[in-house]
């Protein structure tokens, strides 16, 4: 990209962008891709057969999509309280259901297999003694925070409600409020459904999916909604087109009218602020990494005398350049230790997943590449892709530059946080091999400006 140019995003539909950033949802509940995208259409066709309105439908539509934007709020303290694989636990244990004996071998399959004989004794027994408390827990931070960023990318309360409701079932025996029959969001009881089907059909198929619904109806579920799935599961198509590698581009061609709500450069900020939210959720030592990384990436461009407008398209993709990381386990993230080459691996594959995410988006290109190769280096030693020199665009050198200071400026499981001249010296060392010395020189500049303002 040239200096002072930026693409026109305005062109992208809600839908497309939503159902697109639906697939890092996907990564960070351990599920397959797609999943998000499949809920989407196993709830709309159950909603459809229950004989929703169209207003009821589009918010039932957002919902099936976002049902996990709250998921990663809780990934540390999985790993914390069940020295677990977040990634793996939140797979598996939506194959789980009430029943004592699947929920005792679950928690005694996945807690602490890695870990000593006494850590891992101690972790089983606060589990045993504190199970209920935990899960609600657990289950309320996600609700909760999903709620909050949906609100954040305005839409209607009736779609927060459905994401706080997700978890709670038709018996009372759900959480975290244990909410009961319709006291609980239509939507959620949707969803709910959606979830399971698409699990079960994945990994076992059809008839798996068919069997476990109908077997928790009246306890998870609505009968009245279990009755329209099974209604929907005769209909010609429903599973050929749930198994269709176009099946994105059907839910978006299903997106409800968007009446009045444009999409805007405005919108465009909210989303990218609210996912990087999502993103910066899952680990403690990365909470405020991507509100700062755009920060320091717009200092930078603003010293080096961009456009308006290329710093605001360069701040989205800061915003977003480690969206692939939901995708990377949280005993890998937050592990005080030396790496493996196995937990290295799956760091360094984040930018390909971030780029392979925003790519997604048509109107997303340009900021998908400039997001998928900010770990590379001027000498052609980064990752993933190996590239050097004039390959790296200047969009990309300024995010790597602020990247890499917000990463020694900020506290780490192997480190504490450095002071701003260490951290300046140690960039210094790095130009003309790893970053670029305009932009570094940029940073700095603007560093010092702002200490001798605060002085």
């Amino acid at each position: 990209m040239t200096e002072n140019y930026c693409p026109q995003l305005t062109c992208i539909s809600r839908a497309e962008l939503v159902s697109s950033l639906s697939h890092a949802l996907d990564m960070t509940e351990g599920q397959s891709e797609g999943h998000g995208v499949r809920c989407a259409w196993i709830g709309l066709n159950i909603g459809r057969q229950a004989g929703m309105p169209d207003h009821e439908l589009a918010n039932l539509y957002y919902t099936l999509l976002l049902k996990d934007i709250g998921c990663s709020s809780n990934a540390a303290r999985i790993c914390e309280l069940y020295l677990a694989d977040d990634l793996s636990f939140k797979r598996d244990i939506k194959s789980v259901n009430d029943s004592l004996p699947q929920i005792l071998r679950f928690v005694l399959s996945h807690t602490g297999m890695k870990a000593g004989m006494s850590e891992r004794f101690r972790s089983l027994l606060t589990i045993v003694t504190q199970g209920g408390q935990i899960a609600r827990e657990l289950i309320e931070t996600r609700c909760q925070r999903g709620a909050e960023i949906v609100r954040r990318m305005r839409f209607p309360e009736e779609v927060a409600r459905g994401i706080l409701d997700l978890d709670e079932h038709w018996d009372g025996h759900g959480k975290p409020m244990s909410l009961a029959g319709t006291g609980i969001s239509l939507y959620s009881r949707i969803a709910l459904i959606a979830q399971v089907v698409d699990v079960f059909h994945t990994s076992e198929g059809k008839e798996a999916a068919l069997k476990e619904v109908r077997q928790r109806a009246g306890g998870w579920f609505d009968p009245a909604l279990v009755t329209a799935f099974e209604a929907a599961a005769t209909q010609l198509g429903f599973w050929s087109v749930l198994a269709s590698k176009n099946l994105q581009q059907t839910i978006i061609s299903l997106a409800p009218e968007e009446k009045g709500e444009m999409m805007d450069e405005d919108y465009l900020d909210e989303v990218a602020a609210a996912f990087a939210q999502v993103v910066d959720s899952k680990s403690p030592f990365t909470a405020g990494h991507s509100d700062r990384v755009a920060l320091f990436a717009d200092m930078i461009a603003e010293e080096m005398k961009l456009s308006a407008e290329t710093r605001r398209f360069l701040k989205r993709a800061a915003l977003l350049h480690d969206l692939g990381k939901l995708g990377v386990s949280n005993q890998i993230l937050d592990k005080a230790g030396k790496l493996t080459d196995e937990e290295w691996a799956s760091v360094r594959h984040h930018p390909t997943q971030s780029r392979m995410i925003l790519s997604r988006i048509g109107a997303f290109q340009e900021l998908s590449r400039i997001a998928g190769d900010h770990h590379e280096r001027l000498d052609g030693k980064g990752y993933p892709r190996g590239i050097k020199g004039e390959e790296i665009s200047l969009e990309t050198r300024i995010i790597t530059v602020a990247d890499i200071f917000d990463a020694l400026t900020a506290e780490r499981p192997y480190r504490s946080a450095m002071p701003v001249s260490k951290a300046l010296e140690i960039l210094r060392g790095d130009v003309g091999c790893a970053v670029d010395e305009r932009c570094f020189k940029a940073l700095e500049t603007a560093l010092g400006r702002l200490e001798s303002v605060a002085a």
